[in-house]
């Protein structure tokens, strides 16, 4: 069973940057595809960006195509999402997830084991 830790969130201003770290315990971490989604009040969870086992794919949704990159170390079992040009509407809890299989997939039901969130907030 893996085991999820994120790290990184905070408060920034609008057009700001962050970093977002996710820590995987677990031996199955460098064979599986790892997720990043978001969920604000209100809202349903949606997709941020997603990676595959070997870290030589990534999907991203349009709203974060360009601002934001997914990235991983199997080495150190992390998995990264530097988040830039940040706008309010960026304001959300982050989880990182471990896909079922190694592609890259950007349904929550592809995911099996869920990180506990951290907030991300931008202000206007």
């Amino acid at each position: 069973q893996a085991q999820l830790v994120e790290s990184g969130g905070g408060l920034v201003q609008a057009g700001g940057s962050l970093r977002l770290s996710c820590a995987a315990s677990g031996r199955t971490f460098n064979i599986l595809g790892m997720g990043w989604f978001r969920q604000a009040p209100g809202k349903e969870r949606e997709f941020v960006a997603a990676i595959n086992s070997s870290g030589g794919r990534t999907d991203y949704a349009d709203s974060v195509k360009g601002r934001f990159t997914i990235s991983r170390d199997n080495t150190k079992n992390t998995v990264n999402l530097q988040m830039g040009s940040l706008t309010p509407e960026d304001t959300a809890v982050y989880f990182c997830a471990t896909a079922k299989g190694t592609g890259v997939y950007s349904r929550p039901t592809s995911y099996t084991y869920w990180g506990q969130g951290t907030q991300v907030t931008v202000s206007s």
